[in-house]
């Protein structure tokens, strides 16, 4: 969906970089100056001719002065300014991303540079704290340290040491520093950044949904059989805890397509309007299981764009496939209002809600949500729960008003909100 850019606002800029004055501008199209400056003011629409002959008179094309900011930039450049804690000129978030968009796009990608970097931060304080391997690493290296120290420290000494002890401690600090040099490479080897330039920028779980961004989350070879989990993960080019997870995403995905092979439940979504609940009737088949299905399939055959979000039991998102418009905080945060936690609420029971982002022509989505437990594997333990949400942009007029819904509190303009967490920034 695309938001009506502030086309006076381009404008003014295009005006004063060609350092025309207002009044020989509405002099050349016709109008009086007061009247242009309405415009450039945002307070009056301007398009057709009148249009036309102000890009002629600027020389630029009438599409360079109303081309849209889409609701996604939007939302992205919000997010961004609720990472800084402070006072953010929320209200020009818009005119920012109309005039700058340059400008916009390096904040929104420096944005999640800088939480990226922090949660890598957080995973290695945990690991410096928790981690036996590291610890025992570094055991090793200060226990060499303090045997050369302790010897050398004798040598030079007052004290008269005859030949045959002083060759002995010669031989002490020679072996412990072979010792001091295997464990620094080791702790050097364990802690040095992996070569992939993808695993240095991003977290696993965005490596993993990277790689299946590049073909909609759609696996063709495990569709037809003609691959296995395990082929399609060699193939994949990722590592370390990133492949785990793909591992884990492609056994599922095995799973789900020959429990619901894609011909025929590709045939019966066109058939049914993409309805999870007749589909699931229809197949015998468990909601949630249904809902992944719907999100795998080939938007190059003219099926539409699916979003698609997975959470635990403590609400962590670990898998989004996204649409145009649609964002839920991963690092924690994120609105509760979303159908994806409340159905953590309400295990079983598959929720169907119209839900709108906060704005006169925010976007808006058709979710379907479920929480379902998974099989135990061991007794006496909690059965895990995980949630899924099948997301649908720009549907058909709700019969009810849309749930109202925002991306998190701190930069959701809804002031009576009762699940609000925290006040919005400041200008919102």
């Amino acid at each position: 969906m695309v938001k009506e850019r502030l086309a006076g606002s381009r404008i003014r800029e295009k005006r004063l970089d060609r350092g025309l004055r207002q009044a020989a501008v509405a002099e050349a199209v016709g109008i009086s100056p007061s009247y242009l400056n309405l415009i450039e003011h945002n307070r009056r629409r301007i398009g057709g001719k009148l249009l036309s002959d102000i890009a002629r008179v600027l020389e630029v094309d009438p599409a360079r002065l109303t081309e849209g900011v889409s609701a996604e930039t939007l939302d992205q450049l919000r997010a961004a300014a609720g990472m800084l804690g402070a006072d953010v000129e929320l209200a020009q978030a818009e005119e920012m991303a109309a005039r700058y968009p340059g400008w916009s796009a390096l904040t929104v990608a420096q944005a999640r540079r800088i939480g990226t970097l922090q949660q890598q931060l957080q995973v290695l304080t945990d690991r410096m704290a928790h981690d036996p391997q590291l610890a025992g690493a570094l055991h090793e290296v200060i226990s060499a340290v303090s045997a050369i120290r302790s010897s050398s420290s004798i040598l030079v000494g007052s004290e008269q040491l005859d030949d045959d002890w002083r060759r002995r401690f010669h031989e002490n600090i020679h072996n412990d520093s072979l010792r001091l040099a295997a464990s620094s490479e080791a702790l050097i080897a364990y802690l040095d950044a992996p070569g992939n330039e993808a695993d240095q920028i991003s977290l696993p779980i965005e490596q993993v949904e990277s790689y299946l961004g590049q073909t909609s989350f759609h696996l063709a070879a495990l569709e037809d059989a003609t691959a296995t989990p395990d082929d399609v993960v060699e193939q994949s080019g990722l590592s370390g805890a990133a492949k785990t997870l793909l591992a884990q995403f492609a056994a599922q995905y095995g799973d789900d397509a020959a429990r619901l092979p894609l011909a025929p439940f590709a045939q019966a979504s066109k058939e049914l309007d993409y309805d999870p609940a007749a589909l699931a009737q229809r197949f015998g088949a468990p909601f949630g299981l249904v809902l992944r299905r719907l999100a795998s399939l080939p938007v190059r055959q003219g099926h539409p764009p699916l979003g698609l979000v997975v959470c635990d039991a403590a609400g962590v998102v670990t898998l989004m496939k996204t649409v145009p418009g649609f964002a839920v905080p991963r690092a924690g945060g994120a609105c509760p209002l979303w159908p994806l936690f409340a159905a953590l609420g309400r295990p079983g029971q598959p929720l169907r809600l119209d839900v709108a982002l906060p704005g006169a022509n925010a976007p808006r989505f058709l979710c379907y949500a479920i929480a379902e437990a998974q099989p135990a594997i061991r007794f006496d333990i909690p059965p895990m729960v995980q949630s899924t949400m099948l997301v649908l942009p720009d549907p058909p007029a709700p019969q009810a008003s849309p749930l109202p819904v925002g991306v998190s509190c701190r930069i959701c303009p809804r002031a009576n909100c009762v699940n609000r967490r925290e006040p919005a920034l400041a200008g919102l």
